[in-house]
């Protein structure tokens, strides 16, 4: 038996290379005769650059760039395909994990400290950006990283408006007189984790504001401003970036990407998959095993053990899927992609005792698989 070993990330526990690791390790500590093959995934979220970029084989440029917050830091991206694309992760210059709890502050947080590293991929000579949007911090609508590119953003007064995300309830003009112009000869794509739109109950703000730090009252203000970027962009440009899917992606960085530089928006997970030729590793392998922190209704909105379970399911495979969490009763669709379904948890626990113990209770979880299918050998 050869098993393919492809588990997104957990969530504030384990990264996707370590969760494929565990899983292995449970595997080898089995009595099944078999032999494993690690391919950790990403669908857009946080890490997903990094797996794209040593899947590839490419190497990493760091440049100094601002936080969220103004502050300069180091931050990374990768070049492939030889150095002619740059993969940049959003999370590394305008991430949540940089800033501390008490930080948080969606609507001061900027996203101009990805745009710096977009301008600095292009210092490269890159024909090509693929950018990961998972884990940032902002709800800007990109208008940090389009500042950085030299788009400027005017009040009817025609005064320059601050990089404060509530004052995009005052722009009334859009300047893209001073852009880079070699973002026009780029082709850049998007990776899309979640198919929110931009804006309203389902929007950016109000699904994704609160887990970035927004108070109830700072939400209606994000929709308010996110509504009037749309409103603004609109009318210059005939794009409408409310209504794209995927556009809430990011704090609606996705959107504002969109519409201003014709940024191709794509399911993370299916992007991924193709990049990194997943579909050669399926046709070495017997059976497959995918995991996250939870798999329930949201991973059929195209979260990553969805794309690899699908691309399984093509080829005739067996999947199970391994999670933290798993629906109690029984999804006929869920069925259709997941042969098992299996919560990793040992016994009752809060969520900082199980998120200490995901990486054990993979083990022992994956052990125990390896042990019921050595009973069949």
């Amino acid at each position: 038996m050869h098993i393919l070993i492809a588990p997104n990330a957990f969530k504030n526990s384990l990264n996707a290379d370590e969760a494929a690791f565990a899983i292995r390790k449970g595997f080898e500590q089995s009595r099944l005769n078999c032999t494993c093959e690690c391919f950790p995934v990403g669908d857009g979220g946080d890490g997903t650059g990094f797996l794209i970029t040593n899947k590839c084989g490419g190497v990493w440029e760091e440049t100094l760039v601002h936080d969220s917050m103004g502050r300069p830091i180091k931050a990374s991206f990768g070049l492939i395909e030889a150095c002619k694309t740059a993969v940049i992760e959003m999370a590394n210059a305008s991430g949540l994990r940089l800033l501390d709890p008490n930080e948080l502050n969606p609507l001061l947080a900027t996203s101009f400290g990805t745009g710096q590293q977009i301008k600095a991929a292009l210092d490269k000579g890159v024909t090509k950006i693929i950018i990961t949007m998972g884990g940032s911090s902002t709800v800007d609508g990109a208008t940090g990283i389009l500042s950085a590119l030299g788009v400027r953003f005017f009040d009817a007064n025609g005064k320059e408006l601050s990089s404060s995300v509530g004052d995009l309830i005052n722009l009334c003009s859009i300047d893209l007189s001073g852009i880079d112009e070699r973002i026009y000869k780029c082709n850049l794509i998007v990776l899309c984790d979640v198919e929110n739109q931009l804006l309203g109950k389902q929007g950016s703000a109000h699904i994704f504001g609160p887990q970035k730090g927004a108070t109830p009252d700072q939400v209606r203000i994000l929709d308010k401003a996110l509504t009037k970027l749309s409103q603004v962009v609109l009318h210059q440009t005939m794009k409408d970036m409310s209504l794209i899917k995927y556009g809430g992606t990011a704090g609606g960085a996705a959107a504002g990407l969109y519409a201003i530089l014709d940024a191709k928006l794509v399911n993370g997970i299916e992007y991924f998959l193709d990049l990194t030729d997943f579909d050669s590793a399926l046709q070495r392998s017997s059976l497959v095993v995918t995991a996250e922190g939870s798999i329930d209704e949201q991973t059929l909105k195209g979260k990553g053990p969805l794309g690899v379970a699908f691309r399984a399911k093509q080829k005739g495979l067996p999947v199970i899927g391994l999670a933290g969490k798993v629906p109690l009763v029984e999804n006929a669709l869920l069925q259709r992609y997941f042969d098992v379904l299996m919560a990793i948890g040992n016994m009752p626990s809060d969520m900082s005792a199980a998120l200490s113990d995901t990486s054990k209770n993979i083990i022992r979880t994956s052990r125990q698989i390896g042990n019921l299918f050595a009973m069949g050998q």
